[in-house]
């Protein structure tokens, strides 16, 4: 006797559907029942067969109704999105990474190769959800990976996924919710005028420039290593970032001031001389600047301010803005940045601002007569000198 194949019939506004077990045929022409579930369905006349990938005839069943619910509000988009892997959706981001020429492109690659593709590679984008995010945080965190380093790697995912979901047709049916981690790792310190003069002599010769003009500017490196000579406007001491070019794709004016100019002339008259089909104003022998990471770490280390980022330089063109009394909304307008948030977040403050702070306090009370509010004989004033004292002992 041939065993019976279960089925379970699911009506919908667009389409029916059904699960079922498929049989084998032996050898001596007899049936067995596969232990899989499989589901049936259909959109606009295509039927499609599906395996739930499981022996429990009630998974299969609330499957069939997910895939009818998704052809009832036109989420379905075929069975691509559902076989789709993590590894297909980190290669659009590198693709998408290397056709924009994005400076970041060999930290994210390191970043899949490394942790994100040893851990997902495998896992369907349709199964991707917050057990996945949770597990990996967790382990990166035994790890000793900072929160800012996991948050780097989330965004990668979230970039992965925001991509799949805008191909034609589109390789995903949802975009999971990736949560990101608290962050308190707003960098202190600024680059005082000392360490940036033994910063740009510890430079080889073909970083010196980018980092003169990133310190005078607060641009972005990625803005700058794009830059062409037909953008350097000497005659108006300007230099002008295109729409598109930027972070934010709106094009800005730097201007040229300082030292700026010297080493902007020098770097033409380099390339003129050496290198005059070159049309990348930081280059290394007639190349745009690429990798330039080990050299500059090196050079931090050297000059004595090892760690060092150079959109660190950033703080602190903002700072040097503000203090030579350049309005905000200029400053941001020339460093590229969107919100006023950046003077909170980046903590435009340092020592000697406050220190300067309470020197002008001091002169303003002086100027009004007022030197203390606390009389010299008083048993608070005499308290205070004796705590003084204990903490000196």
């Amino acid at each position: 006797m041939r065993p019976s194949r279960g089925t379970v019939s699911c009506m919908a506004k667009r389409g029916f559907g059904s699960v079922y077990q498929q049989k084998k045929r032996q050898p001596d022409k007899t049936y067995v029942t596969l232990p899989t579930w499989w589901i049936k369905y259909s959109k606009d006349g295509q039927v499609f067969r599906e395996s739930s990938g499981s022996y429990d005839r009630r998974e299969a069943e609330n499957l069939l109704k997910k895939r009818l619910g998704d052809v009832v509000t036109g989420r379905f988009a075929g069975l691509k999105p559902e076989r789709v892997k993590f590894a297909e959706l980190a290669e659009l981001v590198l693709e998408d990474y290397r056709e924009n020429n994005r400076a970041t492109t060999p930290d994210v690659e390191r970043r899949l190769n490394l942790h994100l593709l040893p851990e997902f590679a495998d896992i369907r984008a349709a199964d991707f959800g917050t057990r996945h995010r949770n597990v990996y945080v967790a382990k990166r965190k035994t790890e000793g990976a900072e929160n800012s380093s996991i948050n780097r790697e989330l965004a990668i995912v979230k970039r992965a996924f925001r991509l799949a979901a805008q191909q034609d047709p589109p390789l995903v049916n949802r975009l999971p919710r990736i949560a990101m981690l608290a962050e308190n790792n707003v960098r202190k310190g600024f680059l005082e005028h000392d360490r940036y003069v033994a910063l740009r002599n510890e430079l080889p010769s073909h970083l010196q420039a980018l980092f003169v003009v990133g310190f005078h500017t607060g641009a972005r490196v990625g803005e700058l290593v794009e830059l062409r000579w037909n953008q350097i406007e000497f005659g108006a001491m300007q230099i002008i970032l295109n729409p598109g070019e930027t972070k934010n794709d709106e094009g800005r004016t730097l201007p040229i001031y300082g030292e700026m100019l010297e080493w902007l002339r020098i770097k033409k008259e380099t390339r003129d001389i050496d290198f005059p089909k070159c049309q990348f104003v930081f280059s290394s022998a007639g190349e745009r600047i690429t990798n330039w990471r080990d050299d500059w770490d090196a050079a931090c280390v050297r000059a004595g301010v090892p760690g060092l980022l150079f959109h660190d330089l950033r703080r602190t063109a903002v700072r040097n803005m503000v203090r030579a009394g350049i309005p905000e909304r200029v400053a941001m307008q020339i460093s590229g940045h969107k919100t006023r948030s950046i003077f909170d977040r980046y903590n435009i403050t340092s020592e000697r601002d406050l220190r300067d702070a309470a020197a002008k306090m001091e002169r303003h009370f002086a100027s009004l007569g007022i030197l203390s509010g606390i009389p010299e004989d008083s048993e608070e004033k005499k308290g205070d000198a004796k705590r003084s004292r204990s903490l000196l002992q």
